[in-house]
């Protein structure tokens, strides 16, 4: 395994770690599917997650590719990027990203009942 596949593998492992232990025990890792990716973690309903751990940000191209991966699953689903901060082990402290209509659908789900 390549050092970037390695350093990618880990941080997606560190997210289903950390989401599985914060109340989503479902949460795990996708496998790799080439053209037809539907995202890095499965297991939260309505959201698809790309994972990222690179030195050099690229939010852009990154969030694009959610919104790809968004496309091949068959649900309504809101694309999100975590990614790795320097210095940060833990992804509790990295950040998450998603554009403005993404967010408006998880503040129209959020506020729904309210």
């Amino acid at each position: 395994m390549s050092a970037a596949k390695a350093k990618g593998t880990a941080a997606e492992t560190a997210v289903v770690r950390f989401l599985q232990a914060n109340g989503y025990p479902h949460c795990e890792r996708r496998a790799l599917a080439g053209a037809q990716d539907r995202g890095d973690v499965a297991g939260i309903p309505g959201i698809v997650i790309e994972v990222k751990a690179a030195a050099r940000l690229e939010l852009a191209a990154w969030v694009d590719e959610a919104e790809v991966e968004v496309l091949n699953n068959d649900q309504d689903e809101v694309p999100v990027v975590w990614h790795k901060r320097r210095g940060y082990t833990n992804p509790g402290d990295w950040y998450v990203t998603m554009d403005g209509c993404a967010f408006l659908a998880l503040l129209k789900e959020w506020t729904r009942d309210a």
